[in-house]
């Protein structure tokens, strides 16, 4: 143990909110609230103003988040390289890790990335097949095979090392203060060594907690209307319900809302059966079909080009991941650098790394709740090579194949001409047909509802244990389901409001200040794991 003052959270000992913190449960409540009630009655507004702030977080902060992200992993391998760092086990003695390997593994993966590789594996790709920053400088041709190995590059940038190197950091910071130094398992324990416990009890550390909570029901909500998206489409293509889908063939909102509904639903009876039960096996389900699923890509699919474009692709990205980490392209200039700062800000990588940033307390505390008793090499290496392997094998297999067969000439544009949350199950139209086809689809549409439950669950759970000031242990149903109501509630009123757009714009109100909590974490944990025990 270390010589820093322990940090006490003050819980309720009795009443409704018997075992947690009610500034901070009370404050995230009623800041949620608020948010629900202002896009219920003025939704053109609510819409309008989420634009302004994203707009300008595009503006002003853009390179902030190219920087910050990219010091996050820098500071992710330099630890995990420090030979005195390395060993040290996140727990206070050498006692074996909770979960098993592959259940590990799993509930990572599941949390962390799963839904989005259901729509992006396909439809990333196939953006950046046409447009990246290499067509717009005119060093390669969109929808050409020479920009192949560009698409994903950019594809790769985006879903591999820097994103799950923000969870990493977040997750090592919670675990080592509170595994190592016995503080809560929750986000102000990681900022103890700047700021130490008196004020980290106080109004600071209630805020800090308050910003946690906020950015984790945003970039959920977002990860969650995009999954609901893509699971009422393939609802859609089971069907045929002509409810689901508007004129355009987009998913209309009655359809989204009622797959919300079956979605939310689904995942608080998972959350209040607790991590070891509901969470974990949903975590080995989705982690089984997604196997089968990849490899009926890899059997049926461009698998020849795909196993290429994989090899290929990965070296290239290591080799250019320095550039590919700093470049920033800033607002003004010419035609093509205000085309590089569209794609770069408001299309693509300044957008990402906020939702990284904003799911990242989330995916941080999950990680730290299930990697107790590993070692931080063991723990670094694990979160920054498997989960990322997996996405590049999704992006190359899956996307590989949509882009092979729209080369070729086979599927004759339907997948460009498909929308983003159609692309995989047109890929897979191309592909197959009859029973077949509904087989694939059905398979498709249950892997995305145990995702979107695994996702949301984890969440609520995560929620209750910041707002508990770190208790993990599984009570407070009540609060479960108030949560999992909360988060339908934002999901469903920001739709309405302005549909995908807006959730995507009212990520960046839990981005930005979480951001500054982020790099404020790293400087804690490099004082304590670096230049204290340099001293010592």
């Amino acid at each position: 143990m270390s010589d820093l003052k322990e940090l006490v959270i003050t819980r309720s000992d009795s009443g409704f909110y018997e075992g947690f913190n009610t500034t901070v449960t009370v404050s995230s409540k009623i800041l949620i609230a608020l948010l629900v009630i202002w896009a219920a009655v003025f939704p053109d507004e609510a819409r309008d103003f989420l634009n302004e702030i994203r707009d300008w977080s595009f503006a002003v902060f853009g390179a902030w988040y190219i920087y910050t992200m990219a010091l996050f992993l820098i500071v992710c391998v330099g630890l995990a390289l420090y030979p005195k760092v390395g060993k040290l086990r996140l727990c206070p003695h050498d006692e074996p890790p909770e979960f098993s390997y592959f259940s590990w593994v799993s509930m990572m993966f599941g949390a962390g990335i799963g839904i989005g590789m259901l729509t992006y594996s396909t439809a990333e790709p196939m953006a950046h097949f046409m447009v990246n920053p290499d067509t717009i400088r005119g060093i390669t041709e969109g929808g050409t095979a020479g920009n192949t190995d560009s698409a994903f590059i950019w594809s790769f940038v985006h879903w591999g090392l820097t994103p799950w190197a923000a969870y990493c950091l977040t997750g090592l910071a919670m675990a080592y203060y509170s595994y190592r130094e016995g503080h809560p398992l929750t986000i102000r324990s990681a900022l103890m060594p700047l700021f130490g416990a008196q004020r980290l009890q106080g109004l600071l550390g209630h805020v800090v907690d308050i910003s946690a909570v906020i950015a984790t029901v945003l970039g959920v909500a977002v990860t969650i209307g995009l999954g609901v998206s893509q699971f009422s489409a393939g609802i859609y293509e089971v069907t045929g319900a002509d409810w689901l889908i508007t004129a355009s063939g987009a998913p209309s909102n009655g359809g989204m809302l009622s797959c919300l509904v079956l979605v939310m639903t689904a995942s608080v009876l998972s959350a209040l059966s607790g991590v070891g039960r509901g969470i974990k096996w949903l975590s080995n389900i989705n982690m089984f079909l997604s196997i089968v699923l990849l490899g009926f890509f890899l059997g049926w699919g461009a698998t020849l080009f795909s196993v290429t474009t994989l090899g290929e692709v990965v070296v290239e990205y290591l080799v250019s991941l320095p550039y590919l980490l700093l470049v920033y392209w800033p607002e003004g200039g010419g035609a093509i650098e205000e085309e590089l700062f569209q794609w770069q800000s408001i299309g693509w990588t300044v957008f990402y790394w906020a939702w990284w940033i904003a799911y990242a307390p989330f995916v941080g505390l999950f990680l730290a709740r299930i990697s107790r008793g590993r070692t931080i090499r063991e723990y670094v290496c694990g979160v920054l090579i498997v989960p990322p392997l997996v996405c590049f094998m999704w992006m190359s297999f899956i996307g590989g194949t949509a882009i092979d067969l729209e080369l070729s000439g086979v599927a004759k544009n339907a997948i460009i001409e498909a929308g983003q949350e159609s692309q995989l199950y047109a890929t897979l139209e191309v592909l197959l047909s009859g029973v077949a086809l509904q087989l694939a689809i059905v398979l498709v549409v249950v892997l995305l509802l145990t995702y979107l439950v695994t996702s949301v669950d984890s969440a609520v759970l995560i929620i209750n244990t910041i707002n508990s000031g770190g208790d993990s242990s599984q009570k407070g149903g009540q609060h479960i389901i108030l949560w999992g109501a909360g988060l339908t509630l934002v999901i469903a009123m920001l739709l309405i409001a302005g549909g995908i757009d807006a959730l995507r714009a009212s990520m960046f109100v839990g981005a930005l200040p979480f951001s500054f909590v982020m790099v404020l974490m790293t400087v804690s944990l490099l004082k304590s794991l670096v230049f204290r025990r340099r001293g010592t």
